[in-house]
């Protein structure tokens, strides 16, 4: 995969009269035949920002190009026989994706040829997907709050693990964001994240209660990619941040590791500092339950979106200070900002299908300048 290109960060007090000259583009979907007839439950960058992926109820699943917001220049992945819940593409390779539906299924696309790689039964109506750093694993999450780990090897076709279930309702889970998975981060219903160890231990070997987590723990290992699990095993808990008063619903972590934003049903975003797990701040700007979080590229910014409500706000992640607002004329549950350098922002809910604030232009893309091409993945948490 070509590197990705860091650019130089727009500071504070730029930011809201740059932002505001970027337009926004639609991206008509066909399958829209009236008010709620093609939600768009998820969005998804690939890694280089030169794709985006949408998952709808209708079972659309469909790849744009940013670009060209003419269907036609679309790719529609056809399969699923349930409502898209959630995509995730492979942060090692431009075009290769997974997906999650209410049909029970995780599939893999290989979005070049418009392949299904693979489609493994999840035993249950999908929920969640996230995929690990460095391309070994994904982890697909079902609504009775079962996680099953699925193993890519380069030699056959990606193998289920067995299932973990949870003791509490399980709505996202990310893996931390550098090398082979050692750490996974889930967000509960009774208001925690819970960061666990990864691979599962045995359950002989599971100790009561938390165990002290430290710096590194958000720092991966140089161990190689874990065999499946032979036996079921609960997740070791090495620590657990009581975030909110009611359920966590979304999370995710800034680019450069520094931040870690989780979104409530109580309409609250915390932000901790993950040098030593403490909430620095919290945003409520939100109308309704904070369905989706995500922070731009360089980790300076950060909003959420929520199913109720209308309009976006974008807030300073240093000072939690809202530096800009979309309007829109629907709430939009489903935001997500571009990985690569641009202060683009995709979002879902209003009329027409799915938009993005700047791929029709503006300030912003032509007034920052190039820096170093390094990923900001690059970055060791707390750095």
């Amino acid at each position: 995969m070509a590197p990705i290109t860091s650019r130089k960060s727009v500071p504070k007090d730029r930011f809201p009269t740059l932002f505001a000259t970027l337009k926004t583009q639609t991206y008509h979907d066909p399958s829209t035949r009236g008010p709620g007839s093609h939600t768009i439950r998820t969005i998804a960058w690939n890694p280089t920002g030169h794709l985006i992926a949408t998952g709808s109820a209708d079972r659309t699943l469909r790849i744009w190009n940013p670009d060209k917001p003419q269907v036609k220049n679309s790719t529609e992945l056809r399969g699923h026989t349930g409502g898209i819940e959630r995509v995730a593409w492979n942060p090692t390779k431009e075009a290769e994706l997974a997906s999650v539906s209410s049909d029970g299924t995780c599939r893999f696309w290989d979005v070049k040829t418009r392949t299904c790689i693979a489609s493994i039964p999840l035993g249950g109506e999908g929920l969640t997907v996230a995929w690990a750093s460095d391309g070994s694993l994904v982890l697909a999450g079902r609504k009775d709050d079962t996680l099953i780990p699925i193993y890519l090897h380069t030699d056959s076709r990606p193998t289920a693990g067995t299932p973990l279930a949870q003791s509490v309702q399980t709505n996202q889970a990310i893996f931390n964001p550098v090398g082979s998975p050692t750490t996974l981060l889930l967000t509960t219903g009774d208001g925690s994240v819970k960061i666990c160890s990864w691979p599962p231990p045995p359950a002989t070997a599971v100790a009561n209660g938390d165990t002290p987590i430290h710096r590194s723990a958000m720092t991966p290992s140089r161990s190689s990619t874990p065999a499946p699990p032979s036996s079921s095993s609960p997740l070791h808990t090495l620590h657990t941040l009581h975030a909110h008063t009611s359920a966590c619903v979304s999370l995710a972590l800034s680019p450069t590791s520094r931040y870690l934003a989780i979104g409530g049903s109580d309409a609250l975003i915390s932000l901790y500092d993950t040098h030593d797990w403490i909430c620095r701040r919290t945003l409520s700007s939100l109308s309704g339950s904070a369905k989706t979080v995500s922070f731009s590229w360089d980790g300076s910014y950060v909003t959420g979106g929520s199913d109720e409500g209308t309009g976006i706000d974008i807030a300073h992640a240093e000072t939690g200070e809202i530096v800009a607002r979309i309007e829109t004329s629907l709430p939009a549950p489903c935001v997500s900002w571009h990985p690569n350098g641009k202060y683009w922002i995709a979002y879902s809910g209003d009329p027409g299908g799915l938009k993005i604030v700047g791929a029709a232009g503006g300030a912003v893309a032509s007034r920052m300048l190039f820096a170093s091409a390094v990923s900001p993945f690059s970055a060791r948490p707390g750095h």
